[in-house]
């Protein structure tokens, strides 16, 4: 298993590193640019025209190598079509975004993640026969993660980095489970390697943005792996950067609106909050991802010692 798993990851990440370059040409192309926010740090205003959808090519990288060497039986139905659908809405939020500066409107957004999230979670019903009252929760689950790694994608190499360690750990978590799961830990091989492929052109400073064909359906993607293996009750800890810059945001917003004005953070997501205390992107990044796995490693720990007990 390990010596497969290591050939599909570099597989992914080599082909990611081809394919990126006329991949961005491409975006140039079309005009799929990132709109920057007028109300974001100033600084942000010089990436205003780099490619976005970036992600669209490490979903289209993993999928290609999953379908063409692993059959769709199980459990990693799930994922897969997570990762597709949810995709498949990230991609035309960015071609709105791109477009019209407006990408689809918040609630319709969360509309479509719920009904593939209640999918996802019945087909996981059926297939490792959970109780039905876990639906809701699992489904719960999905949508927060997707949107917690879309809130937390807002420098350059912070969701990609902080997601490669997380879908780390829930590899290790697959392959150790008891039974092993092999399929999950060879797709999570293949999206480590093409999210290390992409990284290689997201760093500081960013040649491509992920955009939300990448953000939100690796979000949901990693709630999903956890939910099969069995270990979703970790992934709050080992997500726990998505976490924080989720709960910042809500704290931002609602004390803003109970205070009449007031903030807690300078800005939100917490990652705006450090930039405008003067912390460099590079820094911010940096640490964030040392906090990612030190996370991961803590819900490693705690998968290994739950197996413990029960042996």
């Amino acid at each position: 298993m390990t010596l497969e798993l290591i050939q599909g990851l570099l597989l992914a990440f080599a082909l990611v590193v081809i394919l990126m370059p006329p991949y961005i040409r491409l975006l140039r192309h079309l005009g799929f640019a990132k709109q920057i926010r007028e109300e974001g740090p100033q600084s942000h205003m010089v990436k205003w025209g780099t490619p976005t959808m970036g992600g669209l090519l490490i979903i289209l990288v993993v999928l290609g190598i999953f379908l063409a060497l692993k059959p769709l039986q199980g459990g990693i139905i799930a994922p897969v079509a997570t990762l597709a659908l949810v995709g498949l809405l990230g991609a035309v939020d960015d071609y709105l975004n791109a477009r019209t500066g407006e990408g689809i409107r918040a609630r319709q957004k969360l509309l479509w993640q719920t009904v593939v999230a209640v999918f996802v979670a019945w087909q996981i019903q059926s297939t490792y026969e959970i109780s039905g009252i876990r639906v809701p929760f699992a489904a719960f689950a999905i949508v927060a993660a997707s949107n917690g790694v879309n809130i937390t994608d807002g420098l350059d190499g912070l969701a990609g980095g902080t997601l490669a360690f997380a879908f780390v750990s829930f590899m290790i978590i697959a392959i150790l489970n008891v039974p092993a799961q092999p399929n999950t830990a060879f797709l999570s091989a293949l999206i480590i390697g093409a999210l290390l492929g992409f990284l290689w052109f997201n760093v500081h400073p960013a040649q491509v943005f992920m955009g939300d064909s990448g953000s939100l359906s690796l979000g949901a993607t990693l709630a999903v792996i956890a939910l099969i293996t069995g270990q979703v009750l970790v992934l709050p800890l080992i997500g726990l950067i998505f976490v924080v810059e989720t709960m910042s945001d809500i704290i931002q917003i609602g004390y803003f609106k109970l205070s009449g004005g007031k903030r807690v953070f300078r800005m939100a997501p917490l990652h705006h909050h450090f930039e405008l205390g003067g912390w460099d992107e590079e820094k911010i990044t940096l640490r964030f991802w040392i906090v990612g796995i030190l996370a991961g490693l803590l819900g490693v720990t705690l998968f290994l010692a739950s197996i413990d007990r029960l042996a």
